[in-house]
């Protein structure tokens, strides 16, 4: 019989926290195998699937780990960032990201719901979303407001500006809108367009964030005065770089 790995020989591997190896099991992004109510990995398997991973060049999980490189996060303490960014997501009961105005993420996610982590866990998806966040820096009104993303969840972005000119966006989303959970017919839409199993995305369906319209409101007013800590320390460190 060939070698079993365990879901905490998979973590250690694969530098993700157990509850990703699971989802990525269930979802069939992974060679597994259900012995009882575990998870058991096929090491030959999982050897050969890394390897595919290398030989596509595909990212490896997580998938935030494609972090841009533009001038605004060279203008970020981005370990200080990502630990503000962690607090208010916390806070806020939302996932937030920053990413640059092409919607390239510049940080980490900050508490990703577990329905857009099943999705950002395939290579290929990651770049759905991306044009969402691209799509979104496009919006004529500067004032955040929430739309409807492909994922079928609600997104808002607030501008980080430096100076005279607008460099990224503090994205906040994960937020169900009134109608959620979608229907069978859209959650297959939604399945196709990321590539991921109908089965998979329906089992997390309740692993999102359910706001009230007042609440949804507040969260629009902080995102905004996150969006102005940023602009605030990245035009304080630009500053600082050419005196």
């Amino acid at each position: 019989m060939d070698e079993m790995l365990t879901a905490k020989d998979l973590q250690a591997l694969l530098q993700v926290d157990r509850s990703t190896i699971y989802r990525m099991a269930e979802a069939g992004q992974i060679p597994a195998i259900k012995v009882g109510k575990q998870w058991r990995f096929p090491a030959n398997l999982v050897k050969r699937w890394l390897q595919s991973r290398v030989e596509t060049s595909a990212p490896s999980l997580p998938a935030d780990a494609l972090i841009s490189q533009s001038d605004l996060a060279s203008l970020l303490p981005l370990e200080c960032v990502q630990l503000i960014q962690d607090t208010f997501a916390e806070a806020l009961g939302v996932t937030l990201v920053i990413t640059d105005l092409e919607g390239h993420p510049i940080t980490r996610f900050s508490n990703l719901c577990g329905f857009l982590e099943i999705i950002v866990q395939n290579p290929n998806a990651l770049s759905h979303c991306i044009q969402d966040w691209h799509d979104l820096a496009t919006i004529i009104d500067l004032e955040p407001q929430f739309t409807r993303t492909t994922s079928g969840l609600l997104c808002a972005r607030a501008l980080i500006r430096v100076g005279h000119e607008l460099k990224g966006m503090v994205l906040l989303g994960g937020v169900a809108p009134d109608d959620w959970p979608p229907s069978d017919e859209a959650l297959r839409a939604i399945a196709t367009t990321f590539d991921v199993p109908p089965e998979a995305l329906a089992a997390h369906l309740t692993e999102v964030f359910h706001l009230e319209a007042d609440r949804r409101a507040w969260v629009l007013t902080l995102l905004q005065r996150i969006a102005n800590i940023m602009s605030h320390l990245a035009t304080e460190r630009g500053l600082s770089a050419r005196s």
